[in-house]
């Protein structure tokens, strides 16, 4: 008899998804996973070409907005939990395309919860973000009590897709958590995002494009301890429970910047001040005790290493970052930076 658990990860080709994935694959032989993916400019299946001929793993490429699929998956499979990582997720393409991020953060959230309703599946964990606590002045730090007052376009979709995952708890008995993360950091990351943006320009020795006054301060977190804190609330998370997750780690992107150009040996006079992104939030920061209090768990990898291991790997997957950076992003990377 199987006695194998079968989650159903959307967006599992993207950053974070596919680094769960690679984990759960690596430490929990009892699951099966499968992987519902539409293949954006962001989900490259080149993540995750270490599991793809594992037993345990399924790809199956397809949109969360599709009923019918996600219905078919669900039902045949016996999917115990959704854990949904997929959505449009950079700030500065939902300034200029909100509509997408309407279409895939929110009704493809809806979608996904009226499907675990239907068939019947126990439990559902939505992936958030800080951002939908808006921006933070000089002190104090984001808590799971804190005013939900989105700024961005993206941050508002998932605001709202957070509200609906609530909803679908009060209103239909779904087992549902949701965990909001401070910045990851970490393998795979696709080169829009600061750091594989600023080492692959500092590499090839392009400008380093820095909003503003470049002191704009986040909160790091090794993307493997974000997808530890994942699984931690997932398998033991109260249903109906927020869980903030973060590594206590703030840091400018000036900061970022100088410890690549370091790591580079470049110059700084590689850094180039463009026009601040409209609404940009100042400061975000993180206040993650009640993960840590209440299912023991805690961050494991410190930032001083766990920068140079990522950019070791960028240094070391050249290759990986080239196909990547090539045709569409091309264009997105122009309209982004050099027209400013």
């Amino acid at each position: 008899m199987n006695t194998e658990k079968t989650i159903l990860v959307t967006g599992g080709c993207g950053f974070i998804g596919s680094n769960f994935i690679a984990m759960v694959i690596e430490e929990q032989p009892g699951y099966k996973v499968i992987n519902l993916d539409s293949l954006t400019y962001a989900g490259n299946l080149e993540n995750l070409e270490d599991v793809m001929d594992e037993s345990q793993y399924q790809f199956i490429r397809g949109d969360i907005c599709d009923e019918t699929l996600v219905s078919k998956i669900l039902s045949e499979n016996s999917v115990e939990g959704i854990i949904n990582f997929a959505a449009e997720s950079h700030v500065d393409r939902s300034i200029t395309r909100p509509g997408i991020f309407v279409d895939t953060n929110i009704m493809g959230t809806l979608v996904l919860l009226q499907q675990a309703v239907a068939n019947e599946t126990k439990r559902f964990l939505q992936v958030s973000t800080d951002e939908v606590y808006g921006s933070l002045g000089a002190e104090g730090t984001f808590s799971e009590n804190s005013p939900i007052k989105p700024n961005s376009p993206y941050s508002v979709s998932k605001a709202s897709a957070d509200f609906f995952v609530q909803a679908y708890q009060h209103t239909y008995g779904l087992e549902t958590v949701i965990t909001r993360c401070s910045n990851n950091y970490g393998r795979h990351q696709f080169p829009e995002k600061l750091i594989p943006l600023m080492f692959n320009n500092a590499r090839t020795n392009k400008n380093l494009p820095v909003y503003g006054d470049g002191k704009n301060v986040r909160d790091w977190i090794h993307v493997h301890d974000h997808c530890r804190a994942i699984w931690f609330a997932y398998t033991m998370g109260e249903p109906g429970n927020v869980y903030n997750v973060g590594a206590d780690c703030e840091k400018t992107n000036l900061d970022i910047i100088n410890i690549i150009l370091s790591y580079l040996s470049k110059p700084e006079s590689l850094i180039e001040f463009v026009k601040d992104r409209s609404g940009h939030d100042r400061r975000y920061a993180i206040d993650s005790s009640k993960i840590r209090n209440t299912l023991g768990w805690k961050p494991t990898i410190d930032f001083d290493s766990g920068i140079v291991k990522t950019l070791s790997w960028y240094y070391n997957n050249k290759n990986w970052v080239d196909n990547i950076t090539s045709g569409e992003y091309k264009n997105y990377y122009s309209e982004m930076y050099e027209n400013r």
